[in-house]
C-alpha cells in the first residue's frame, strides 16, 4: 500500500518491472469499488484526496502489461490501522489516534462537524439503521487489491 505514497510512480513501476525475479507482486486499492465505502459518505474530501493519486488498474495493465487482480477482503475484525479497517466499527473513526495512523486524514482539512455527524449517527442508531447490510458480514470487499505482473509481462 505505498504505490500511492511514491513521487515518481512511472520510475517506481520500471524500477519494480527491473529488480523482480519473477514477477511483480503490488498491493493496491480499485477506487471504482473502494468509492462506495461508506466511510465516504461523511468525509467525501477522503475521497477526493486519495483517489486521484492511487493508480487505477489499467495503469498498472500500461506498466506491466498483463496483470492478475486479486480481491483483498477485509475482515470484520481488522487490526490493522488503514483506511478501511475499521468499516464494521465505525465508532474507531471517532478516535483521533486512530485517524492519526491513517495518512488520508492528515490531506484534509477541519472535519469536525463531519466527525459530530458520524458520532450523533452511531448514537442515534442512523448508521445501523444506514448500514444494515454490513451487520451480516465478516468480510468486506472495499477496492483492496493485490496486482501481480508475470516478469515476462512486466519487460
Amino acid at each position: 500500500m505505498t504505490v500511492h505514497h511514491w513521487k515518481d510512480q512511472a520510475k517506481g513501476f520500471a524500477a519494480c518491472a527491473r529488480v523482480a525475479r519473477s514477477r511483480v507482486v503490488i498491493l493496491t486499492n480499485d477506487f471504482e469499488v473502494c468509492a462506495k465505502f461508506w466511510l465516504f459518505d461523511y468525509f467525501p474530501e477522503l475521497l477526493r484526496a486519495d483517489r486521484h493519486i492511487f493508480p487505477s488498474l489499467a495503469r498498472f495493465e500500461d506498466a506491466f502489461g498483463v496483470i492478475e487482480s486479486i480481491a483483498v477482503p477485509i475482515p470484520e475484525d481488522c487490526r490493522d490501522g488503514f483506511l478501511g479497517a475499521y468499516w464494521k466499527r465505525p465508532r474507531a473513526y471517532l478516535d483521533r489516534m486512530v485517524r492519526d495512523s491513517i495518512s488520508t486524514f492528515s490531506k484534509v482539512g477541519n472535519i469536525d462537524s463531519r466527525l459530530a455527524q458520524l458520532e450523533q449517527d452511531i448514537l442515534s442508531g442512523e448508521w445501523d439503521r444506514r448500514y444494515s447490510s454490513l451487520q451480516n458480514l465478516s468480510a468486506l470487499d472495499l477496492g483492496y487489491r493485490i496486482v501481480i505482473a508475470n516478469k515476462r509481462a512486466a519487460l
